[in-house]
């Protein structure tokens, strides 16, 4: 029985294998509607090069493809520029294209589904899109009018044109039956009055090696849904290059996100927390990276560079941020703030202006094994502002401005490396007023005081200090008694002292003043 079974399973897909139609439009039939409307489960459908005046409606399982080989015409395919899904005589209020189940479309142009208004894309663009509201131009939006729609289908949209259209390019929607696991790669979307690519409800489509340029709000955005979105390029959209929100849960990986009017990649909302790792994210207007509003990303082997705001941002936000490279971004290269809450490890923040990390407006951090430079330039390189709190431990700090870590909140600092690169070289560490800070074992050298406190709540212990000026430890007019015991401090200078404090005091004992000759 079990062998008959197999047999005929084999014959059924022999014959639909044997009886798969090839329509050629506009050959066989003289409209690609036409043709689907005679085609079959399997069969596909040629269209030859021009202008189609049409919306379309696959059916399930039939392939709809331009005709012609894969040779690359100005921007995408050529076929695919010669082949033309034209809206603008549309009067319905309907999609260029709905997809079907197991249908695929391949190698088109699909534009003037509704609107391009060319005024008011710039008019958004002037203003970096802060006038839009939060859901015009957003997938499942009401009154949403998408040039190509895939509503709870698994299908494929490949190496298509999507540009001019009055909303989304794209739109991938879940439904409580269906994930849309769709295939959506190759493709070249431009200028839509909404998102380039939108995934909503629950979707879980792939989203891979598309170029999403200049598009109303983001290249790629998800909300509530789970997208797979690799290998895109995110470039000049009004908002971010890719955005997510709404409790949305994508996987975000090798993207590039370029000049961009907000951030390379924006995620917000509580409940969104994506895996954003081995991205580039350059030259964008804000942040390289932005996450707020409660949102728990996981931060990883990103390249943040030459963005105008932060590398990474957060704001009120609770992320994980490990092995990401921030450089020459025009503020922090890390930036926390609006309490939020925030784990930062093994980054390396180079040569941005302002701090390598800032910890600012109550917010708390962990901040681990970093590496953190830049030369030049007054700011420090971690800053703990507005009654903020840090734990700093085992980062390799280089260089900073009037000192390498500002404390104007409490922290505690252990195991860290601070390595100064100048003659003008600040403090190490600077303590303000009202502050607290727990400052042990770590190594100093090049700075003219290894940590300087003034009316704040310190202790000093087991730390080594080289190359300072006079006093390597000042502690004045401390808020409680000043713990200052077991430092080491090296000099070549007969006349240097380990500790200076005024004041209340604690223990200050076994500080030790060694002669640099003396080491080994």
């Amino acid at each position: 029985m079990k062998r008959q079974v197999t047999f005929i399973a084999i014959l059924t897909t022999i014959s639909q294998t044997t009886f798969a139609a090839t329509w050629r439009v506009p050959q066989d039939q003289p409209t690609i509607t036409a043709a689907i409307q005679a085609a079959d489960v399997g069969d596909t459908i040629l269209v030859a090069a021009g202008q189609y005046s049409e919306h379309i409606r696959l059916k399930p399982g039939i392939i709809v493809r331009s005709d012609g080989d894969d040779g690359s015409g100005t921007d995408g395919l050529l076929r695919a520029e010669r082949t033309v899904i034209d809206g603008a005589a549309f009067t319905e209020s309907v999609p260029g294209v709905v997809m079907a189940e197991d249908s695929i479309l391949d190698g088109f142009t699909v534009t003037n589904v509704g609107t391009w208004d060319e005024a008011e894309w710039t008019r958004h663009f002037n203003s970096h899109g802060e006038e839009l509201g939060d859901d015009e131009g957003a997938v499942h939006a009401e009154g949403t009018r998408p040039a190509i729609s895939i509503s709870g289908v698994r299908c494929t949209v490949r190496n298509c044109r999507v540009h001019h259209n009055g909303d989304v390019g794209i739109a991938v929607i879940g439904r409580k039956d269906s994930k849309a696991e769709a295939l959506i790669t190759g493709n070249t979307v431009v200028r839509n009055m909404g998102g380039g690519i939108g995934v909503a409800e629950g979707a879980e489509p792939v989203i891979r090696a598309n170029t999403c340029r200049e598009n109303l709000r983001a290249g790629i955005g998800c909300r509530a849904a789970a997208p797979i979105i690799s290998g895109n390029t995110c470039v000049g959209n009004v908002r971010a290059g890719i955005g997510c929100r709404e409790g949305a849960t994508p996987v975000i990986v090798h993207n590039t996100c370029r000049e961009n009017r907000r951030a390379g990649i924006g995620i917000r909302m509580k409940d969104t927390a994506p895996v954003v790792a081995d991205n580039l994210c350059e030259d964008n207007e804000m942040a390289g990276i932005g996450c707020r509003d409660s949102a728990s990303p996981i931060l990883r082997n990103n390249i943040c560079r030459s963005n105008k705001m932060a590398g990474i941002g957060c704001d009120g936000a609770m992320p994980l941020i490990v092995e990401n490279l921030c450089e020459r971004n025009q503020l922090a290269g890390i930036g926390i703030q609006g309490q939020a809450v925030a784990i930062i490890q093994k980054n390396r923040c180079i040569e941005n202006r302002l701090v390598a990390i800032g910890v600012t407006d109550g917010s708390s951090a962990t901040i681990l094994e970093n590496e953190l430079a830049r030369t030049g330039g007054m700011p420090p390189l971690i800053a703990v502002k507005d009654q903020s709190r840090a734990s700093i431990q085992g980062n390799r700090i280089s260089g900073g401005g009037v000192a390498a870590v500002l404390i104007q909140g409490s922290a505690t600092l252990s195991h860290n490396t601070l390595t100064g690169t100048g003659d003008r070289q600040g403090n190490a560490i600077w303590v303000q007023e009202n502050s607290t800070a727990a400052i042990a074992s770590n190594s100093f050298d090049g700075y003219r005081s290894a940590v300087n406190s003034v009316k704040a709540s310190v202790t000093i212990t087991e730390n080594t200090v080289r190359r300072f000026q006079g006093t390597a430890i000042i502690v004045r007019n401390s808020l409680s008694p000043a713990n200052v015991f077991g430092n080491v401090v090296i000099s070549a200078d007969p006349q240097a002292s380990a500790v200076k404090v005024e004041g209340a005091s604690g223990s200050v004992d076994n500080n030790i003043v060694q002669p640099e000759e003396a080491q080994p």
